[in-house]
């Protein structure tokens, strides 16, 4: 069974971190580009942070988060991780990853097509 779970979401202060987990079960991640998306209440969901395969690494930053947050993978783990530091009230949302079928981001991003999605994990920012 394909499988995404997202884990590390969480209540934090303003300037916190938080580092949210993105597990693949019943298929392998090192062949795709996956990405990052967020929806806050009212708002549309969006794609802030992508990266691709394990054969190019290469990331995609949405400016909202740039300089902030980190996006990286561990093929032995089948996992990809989100490091997210300076977090600010706009980051308050649900954070959930999909897997692309695409393994390049800069094909993946565009094109906003995801075969496997995870359920979410609730960031909340604020004092």
């Amino acid at each position: 069974q394909v499988q995404l779970v997202e884990s590390g979401g969480g209540s934090v202060q303003p300037g916190g971190s938080l580092r949210l987990s993105c597990a693949a079960s019943g298929f392998t991640l090192e062949h795709y580009a996956i990405s990052w998306f967020r929806q806050a209440p009212g708002k549309e969901r969006e794609v802030f942070s992508c990266i691709s395969d394990n054969d190019d690494l290469t990331t995609y930053y949405a400016d909202s988060v740039k300089g902030r947050f980190t996006i990286s993978r561990d093929s032995a783990k089948n996992t990809v991780y989100l490091q997210m530091n300076s977090l600010k009230s706009e980051d308050t949302a649900l954070y959930t990853c999909a897997t692309s079928p695409y393994s390049d981001c800069e094909i993946a991003v565009p094109r906003n097509f995801y075969d496997a999605w995870g359920q979410g994990t609730q960031v909340t920012v604020s004092s």
